[in-house]
């Protein structure tokens, strides 16, 4: 497994770190990560309190709250949100956390991160937005919530999809 690398920037402005706290403090955002993973909220509220950032993001921009969700981890996901973390802070891959929920197939995350504001049409690249994600993966539930939410008319392609799906 790859040792994921934190952008320190993130964490530091406007002092300098000696090896030994840069690699303690690397570890430390290390174990967040994994708390958001394994839906650890109990730690993941001790660090937060303590002042780490809630948008805090890994080498490929994944954030907390990206973790949080795509591994189904409904208290983690809640915990982050009311904390304030962005419901549309995209990864490297310009994929946002409801993408990946659709993707997933957690119906109680997507509704959760709509209930947040994440935006169903928001556009993932290459044409996938979650309304997109989720008809591609035939996800009936979570597409009805995020016609739901969309304030914005389906596309031809989504309808035929929606007919097919029978939603």
């Amino acid at each position: 497994m790859q040792t994921p690398q934190v952008q320190n920037s993130q964490i530091h402005q406007g002092f300098t770190l000696s090896a030994e706290e840069e690699a303690k403090l690397t570890e430390l955002c290390q174990y967040a990560f994994e708390c958001a993973r394994h839906n650890d909220v109990e730690s993941l509220q001790t660090l937060l309190d303590a002042g780490l950032n809630v948008n805090l993001s890994n080498e490929s921009g994944n954030t907390l709250l990206m973790l949080a969700a795509y591994n189904g981890n409904f208290e983690a996901t809640e915990l982050l949100l009311k904390r304030g973390a962005l419901v549309d802070k995209k990864n490297d891959k310009n994929h946002t956390p409801l993408a990946g929920v659709c993707f997933k197939g957690y119906d109680n995350i997507a509704e959760l991160l709509l209930q947040y504001g994440a935006n169903p049409n928001g556009d993932g690249g290459m044409g996938l937005s979650p309304m997109n994600c989720a008809c591609f993966f035939g996800r009936k539930n979570i597409l009805r919530l995020l016609l739901q939410y969309s304030h914005k008319k389906p596309t031809f392609l989504q309808r035929l999809s929606f007919f097919f799906l029978r939603v």
